[in-house]
């Protein structure tokens, strides 16, 4: 018997006015129930292996207008109005960027899915989130730590005898608590990737 989180499938989202294709997503059977009954999109998310609400963090709701599906049935069409810019680069759809070089085939951006993650635990602590923890204690703990983690990440790439994997982790848990900082501050990451495409062509 196949496991039920990985019968998925892809759901395309469009604007119920505009008919702009706004995004595309996966569902599995919980998802599509939780959005049949709505009144918003709901996806499953092959990377944290859990059901989520679009919109959820940024509060950019998609509202389910109606939902189809083609001929074979093996995927949605599913109309929507938009309750605010659908990418989380803070642009209208999905669908903007007409250079093809360096394609991701990654399943997804693991940078922005933690970020969603950091900001769900700012807005809805948890009492065993470590997450949570910093963004209670704020300012001086959240500094704290980014300080402490340059320091080990610093110390490894000084280290005469390099350890590769050492340097990848204290790295990310460096970006981990900058990630925390900025989201303390209310900063989106979207923010910092329009600063640094900006500075590429410097």
């Amino acid at each position: 018997m196949k496991n039920l989180e990985t019968m998925l499938i892809p759901a395309i989202i469009q604007d119920s006015k505009s008919k702009d294709i706004l995004m595309m997503g996966y569902m599995n059977s919980e998802a599509l129930k939780k959005t049949i009954k709505g009144p918003n999109v709901w996806f499953y998310s092959r990377s944290k292996k859990r059901l989520w609400e679009k919109g959820e963090t940024s509060k950019n709701y998609l509202e389910v207008v109606s939902i189809t599906t083609d001929c074979d049935k093996d995927v949605l069409l599913i109309t929507v109005n938009p309750k605010g810019p659908t990418c989380h680069t803070g642009k209208t759809l999905c669908f903007h960027d007409t250079n093809l070089d360096n394609l991701n085939f990654a399943d997804s951006n693991i940078v922005n899915e933690i970020f969603e993650v950091i900001e769900n635990r700012k807005n809805n602590p948890e009492s065993k989130s470590y997450t949570s923890k910093l963004f209670s204690e704020g300012n001086d703990l959240i500094s704290q730590k980014v300080i402490e983690e340059l320091c080990e990440l610093i110390v490894e790439f000084n280290s005469n005898d390099q350890n590769d994997e050492r340097i990848i982790e204290e790295a990310c848990d460096l970006l981990f608590h900058l990630m925390v900082m900025i989201s303390y501050k209310d900063i989106k990451i979207n923010a910092l990737s329009e600063e640094l495409e900006k500075r590429k062509r410097h």
